[in-house]
Formats: structure tokens, sequence, C-alpha cells
């Protein structure tokens, strides 16, 4: 966001969101993604705040995604009734809450080990009734998928009777693609994600299973969804704000990044050096995989945030640093699903003016 007198009288650190991106960015995606016949049940743990799962629900996202159980409560509380969660369901306090989940609101998870499965299975079958899940198929990054093809396929035989499961699908998180250079490996990365995933599929069909869902798509493919026809829903996250990782592949311009930190200049202690008032508690200190430093400064890109502590950024330029103490700046992030669950609430402008603080429900709700 461009700095301006509204801006500059907010309390720093302060994460602020421009609205109506936001919503431009959610409109974008869902559109390109109904174009090629893709559903979209977007993760929202990049903003894990009810205010955004029900602006994608209104704006025709089919549900959601969530990484854990505690967003998807927080998620259910606030009215969404229709939630995928990403991550395998391990333990009987856990199963306890699923099931607890499951009698509120469509839910459904994934199994990526036979100990998991047959203990999800067990747990709902003892309760006469079943759970939905997809088949999780690694997409490279050895993250607790099973390997695309015939594993999977001894994998789904091994479960085939389990009486608490209904096998629905395949899900698929292609995350090395986050490593890609440049459009053309993206491409690349996606084009890779959707024939694992759909080879695979038809080689479950074969052998008897119904697959229904086909789940893929991330950030960064899910904006080339021409690429991904023949599955049946992508799952991206950062794209309702964008941050440094959109910017470096050019998938996103500044100005389509509607997350920015706004900090202030607290100290000049040479020509070319300003530290201001934020660090890894509020910017957080992921980097980008071919970026340098922590964020990309608004209207001076020339600024290089070279190190971050806790409460400080120290930023710096090889000609003299044009910032001043007292100035305050904005700050795209390198990742900024790190940052709302850094912030109790965050300032939702419109029009360059304040429209409404918005509370993040699910901030630290990751058991």
């Amino acid at each position: 966001m461009i700095m301006n007198e509204n801006l500059r009288e907010l309390p720093t650190p302060a994460v602020v969101i421009d609205l109506d991106m936001a919503e431009e960015n959610i409109r974008v995606m869902q559109k390109n993604a109904e174009k090629h016949g893709l559903a979209h049940r977007p993760h929202i743990k990049t903003h894990r705040a009810g205010y955004f799962a029900k602006k994608q629900i209104e704006m025709g996202c089919k549900g959601i995604t969530c990484a854990k159980l505690g967003e998807a409560e927080i998620m259910a509380d606030d009215g969404i009734k229709d939630i995928f969660i990403a991550y395998p369901i391990i333990g009987e306090d856990k199963l306890q809450r699923l099931y607890q989940l499951a009698k509120r609101v469509k839910v459904s998870t994934i199994v990526n080990s036979l100990k998991g499965a047959r203990d999800l299975s067990t747990f709902f079958t003892e309760r006469n009734t079943q759970i939905e899940v997809l088949i999780e198929v690694d997409g490279g990054l050895n993250r607790g998928g099973i390997k695309p093809g015939e594993p999977t396929l001894e994998f789904a035989e091994k479960i085939r009777n389990e009486s608490g499961l209904k096998i629905n699908g395949l899900m698929y998180y292609g995350g090395l693609i986050y490593g890609a250079r440049n459009i053309g490996e993206l491409e690349e990365f996606t084009r890779k994600e959707h024939d694992n995933l759909v080879t695979t599929a038809e080689l479950l069909k074969q052998h008897g299973f119904q697959i229904n869902v086909l789940s893929a798509g991330s950030s960064f493919s899910g904006k080339k969804p021409e690429l991904l026809e023949g599955i049946t829903e992508i799952r991206s996250g950062h794209y309702i704000f964008n941050d440094c990782g959109q910017l470096d592949i050019g998938l996103a311009s500044p100005e389509q990044c509607a997350l920015n930190v706004v900090t202030t200049v607290v100290a000049k202690p040479d020509d070319h050096t300003v530290i201001c008032d934020v660090g890894t508690k509020s910017l957080t200190s992921d980097q980008c995989h071919y970026r340098e430093g922590y964020g990309y400064v608004m209207e001076h890109p020339e600024i290089q945030i070279y190190s971050l502590n806790e409460e400080h950024a120290f930023l710096r330029t090889e000609e003299e640093n044009p910032l001043q103490v007292g100035d305050k700046i904005a700050i795209i992030p390198n990742h900024a699903c790190v940052v709302t669950n850094l912030a109790e609430k965050v300032y939702g402008f419109r029009n360059g003016k304040l429209d409404q603080m918005i509370v993040i429900d699910a901030k630290g709700k990751s058991v």
C-alpha cells in the first residue's frame, strides 16, 4: 500500500490489509479456476480469520482447507460448513475432536499412514459412522504423503476395507514449486503436479476405487489453472494477499500485495542504515529462495531489510539512506501466512481509509 496520512497515524508495527485488493485477488483466482473447471477450496492458514473465509465462500469458493483442527474448529464457530483438514489426525484426543467437529459441519481429512488410517477407521466404526478421507500423495517434499503411482495403489488396497473410512479421492501438495526460479520452471512443476495426480487416480480407478476428488493447486500452481484441467479442486492460500514469494517469480505486482506491515524508523546509526520497530515477532524471519532480506519496502525498493531481531529491523542502502527517524514505511513480508498468526487484529483499509478492525480468530490455533 502507498503510504498516506491515515497509515501514518497507525501505532506501529501494524498489519494492514487493503480489503479492495484482497477481494480482487479472491475474485480473479475464483474466475480463472472456474474457467478451467476447477473448484476452489482455499487454505485459510494465510489469513486465519472468519471474516476472510466467509468472504471467500461468498465469492464462490466451495469450502475451505485448514492445516490443523484448531483452525477448523474456529472456522466452524464462524459459520463455515464445509471444511477439509489437510493434515493427518493422530491421537485419541484429536480423533475425539474430529468426531465432535463432524457432528457440526461437513468435514474431511487425509490419511498417509496405515496406523493413522486404521486408528481413524476404528474410532469412527465404533461410533457407527464414517469419515471422508483423501489419500495424500507425496508431491516431492517427502513430507508424509505416499509416493505416486503403484505405492499409492498398494496403500489404498491395504485400507480399502476399513469400514470407518470413506475413501473419496487423492490430495497432492507440490511444495517444490516454491523453488521455481521463473515462470517456465513453475509451469513445469505444475504439469508434473497434474500428471502425477491424474495418472495415480486413473490407476486406482482401474482397480475399483471411486475417485471423486483430486485436490491440488498451491498459490503458485493455482495461478496456472489451464495446466491443471482434469483435477477437481485447487487449494491456494496466500494468493489472497500475495507476498514477496509471488513478487519474485512475477505472479504478482507490489500493488497486488494486499497485506503490508507498517513500521516506524526509530534510529539511524549511520548514513546508510536505519532501524525500524518491527522484527521477527511481527514481520517473520522466513526468507525467500531467491531474494535477499526480509521483505520489500514499498516506495523504497532499493532499501534492503538485511537483518531482524525480535523487535528490530535493520535496513540499509548503498547510497545515503533517505529514511529519517520518525518516518513510517510499509513492508510487503516475505511470507504473509506467518504474519497474520503474529497479530491479534489487523487494520482493514478501503480507498486508503480505515474501514474496520479484523480479528484473527485462529491466531495460535495450531493444535
